[in-house]
């Protein structure tokens, strides 16, 4: 193929021929770090062989049900999350078991966000996943045929 390039042995595919794929995710009675990992591990691209660091090859991720996670030990009342405005004393704190109630979601993203890499890469793979509180999504179109995996 023309467009490719190869330096020393190594060939790189142009970002335009990316084959990108969807896959749906059902998130009822999944543990939130071991599917967490699973989701990440789909954004990056690392299933897939041309996988490298400094590219990104990964896939979009549809995850629903989010509202139906399941957490081990009592990290319901336990974990909290914190953030900071940047202005004197005024850090929050959260805990997991109040914003499972606010939003659901939120808790996905922050658990997957963790586990990517730390690079420019990061906000592009996070932008490709996409988190239901239910069942109803509105990417029919983009799943035809696909089965929501476990």
């Amino acid at each position: 193929n023309a467009s490719t390039v190869t330096r020393r042995g190594t060939t790189i595919e142009p970002i335009k021929e990316i084959k990108r794929h969807w896959h749906f995710i059902d998130l009822e009675g999944q543990t939130l770090g071991r599917i967490s990992t699973k989701i990440a591990k789909l954004l990056t691209g690392k299933d897939k062989i041309q996988f490298s660091y400094n590219h990104d090859w990964g896939d979009y991720v549809v995850a629903i049900n989010s509202d139906k996670i399941h957490v081990t030990g009592k990290k319901l009342k336990d974990k909290i999350y914190y953030r900071h405005s940047g202005y004197a004393g005024n850090l929050k704190e959260i805990s997991l078991k109040i914003l499972m109630e606010k939003d659901s979601r939120k808790v996905i993203y922050a658990s997957v966000y963790g586990m990517i890499a730390k690079n420019k890469l990061k906000k592009a793979r996070m932008r490709r996943l996409k988190i239901f509180k239910t069942a109803n999504h509105s990417y029919q179109e983009k799943l035809k045929g696909l089965s929501p995996q476990k």
